[in-house]
């Protein structure tokens, strides 16, 4: 039987330290302790496939809260079944003392833990998809003031750019001459003769 801990934040310039402090502190070896710095939209995710990999009947998983396990319900649910019934391994949620399978083995304990897992999944769920809404306004808004998203487009009508092409496609000078000239990579060179010609 091994502890093995799993940490999650959702992009990569956030941190895990805080995570790493309170899993330090119950002694967990860092072979043990499993991280990602990806969205919780699904558990497609390195850090966690390795960890549930390596689990095996009697272990127990400790995790900092369910939100840094996941964000969507079913997938929640999905995988803290197939750890804890089809693994037999046990999962302890430090901010939710309820959640924690090593304790409450009896039909009515399991019963609350079932439950209170479903009510913070559908919580960590609705928060999720809230993010995704008021992003979605954000940027209807933003275009609405005439804020462009993307990659600005290619402006292939610059005289300069036209009598480069001109030189470049009559052999008067290289493609490596004409980039150096624009002052443009390769690929860039060649998207905008390619928006050039398309016109």
């Amino acid at each position: 039987m091994k502890t093995v801990a799993y940490l999650r934040v959702s992009s990569k310039d956030q941190n895990l330290d805080r995570q790493l402090d309170e899993i330090k502190k119950l002694g967990i070896e860092d072979k043990y302790i499993y991280t990602d710095k990806q969205s919780g939209k699904d558990f497609d995710r390195i850090g966690y496939q390795y960890m549930k990999k390596g689990l095996e009947k009697g272990d127990l998983l400790i995790i900092k809260s369910l939100d840094r396990f996941g964000r969507s319900y079913e997938d929640i649910m999905k995988q803290w079944n197939d750890i804890t019934k089809t693994i037999g391994a046990d999962i302890k949620v430090l901010d939710m003392e309820l959640l924690d399978t090593t304790k409450h083995k009896d039909i009515l304990g399991t019963f609350i833990s079932d439950l209170v897992l479903q009510v913070l999944s559908f919580v960590a769920h609705q928060e999720r998809e809230n993010i995704k809404q008021r992003q979605k306004e954000g940027i209807a808004i933003a275009k609405n003031k005439g804020i462009k998203f993307g990659r600005p487009k290619l402006e292939v009508n610059s005289e300069n750019f036209e009598s480069i092409y001109k030189r470049w496609k009559g052999g008067e000078i290289k493609g490596v001459e004409a980039m150096k000239m624009l002052k443009m990579t390769k690929a860039t060179f060649y998207r905008r003769v390619k928006e050039y010609e398309d016109r």
